[in-house]
């Protein structure tokens, strides 16, 4: 099994019976934070995170529900998800995470049209990470910075 991302909050979710993506919200728990360097807004999303969890609640017009002028615009409502990691379990809510292949049912769109565009993580770079970093691979991507001599002097305020 290839390493998959974990979801937190903010996550970019599409219908594939809408047009515009929508925000995972987790409204199950304020306890556990995943890729956040201060641990303040990426909440872990799990399979408990079910109803009205998007920002907007709308993925836009709705093709499962055709009207004579268009389409009834969408209400999301979330009832299951599917594809989340059974082996990593929260509490609370008793929830286990979800992974960047899961999908969601909506009891319109029918099981598994909605899926996850982006897990919502985003790379923080710490002081760590750059003492870490293969300074060959590092030459390549930045010319400019030399990190074989670079100064990773515990008061330098210019890396973080």
């Amino acid at each position: 099994m290839a390493l998959k991302e974990k979801v937190v909050q903010g996550a970019l979710c599409i219908c594939k019976y809408g047009a515009t993506p929508d925000k995972l919200k987790v409204l199950t728990q304020q306890k556990y934070y995943l890729n956040d360097y201060k641990g303040n807004s990426k909440l872990a999303a799990t399979n408990k995170d079910i109803g009205t969890t998007f920002e907007k609640n709308t993925f836009g017009l709705c093709k499962m529900q055709p009207t004579p002028g268009g389409y009834k615009p969408c209400q999301t409502t979330v009832t299951e998800w599917s594809g989340y990691y059974e082996k990593e379990k929260y509490d609370p809510p008793g929830g286990y995470i979800l992974l960047e292949d899961s999908k969601a049912t909506c009891p319109i769109g029918g099981k598994d049209c909605i899926s996850i565009i982006k897990s919502g993580q985003i790379g923080e770079p710490t002081k760590k990470n750059l003492q870490n970093t293969d300074s060959e691979l590092q030459a390549h991507i930045n010319p400019i910075v030399d990190m074989k001599n670079y100064d990773f002097v515990e008061g330098n305020k210019s890396i973080f």
